[in-house]
């Protein structure tokens, strides 16, 4: 089972211009009923990006992205994880000795405590957590 990080749901956002190794790994999830997991951090991340666009003079943008993240976390709704207190005490491990990209090791920590792949394209950003990865835009058809 995998659990999707926001490059990788942003990047499925885009349809038909989406990358490739993206549509594939959906197309390919899809077919095999293979369950997919968000965390609770990808729908903040998302919530940000559509108030930064809406700060930035964007309200039209910012409303699509909007309605899009609506519907996300309505199709995902049994499959958002939340970020707990057991998530805290693995994400607060996982910050020493390097305490950079807080978000992806609070997502990483989400993964390891319930035995998931992290899909992403931001490989390095994981890479010391020991989260299993797969990078579905390395993944050409």
């Amino acid at each position: 089972m995998y659990l999707i990080d926001t490059n990788v749901i942003s990047e499925a956002r885009k349809g038909r211009a989406a990358d490739a190794g993206v549509v594939a790994f959906f197309r390919d999830c899809v077919e095999q009923g293979t369950r997919l997991w968000l965390s609770v951090v990808t729908v903040g991340e998302l919530r940000r990006g559509a108030d930064l666009i809406r700060h930035r003079g964007g309200a039209a943008q910012a409303d699509k992205l909007e309605a899009w993240l609506a519907k996300l976390v309505r199709d995902y709704r049994d499959s958002i994880l939340p970020f707990d207190l057991d998530a805290a005490q693995v994400w607060g491990r996982l910050r020493v000795p390097h305490a950079e990209h807080s978000l992806d090791k609070q997502i990483a920590a989400t993964a390891l405590l319930n035995d998931l792949t992290v899909v992403t394209r931001n490989t390095a950003d994981f890479a010391s957590t020991g989260v299993r990865l797969l990078n579905p835009f390395s993944k050409r058809v």
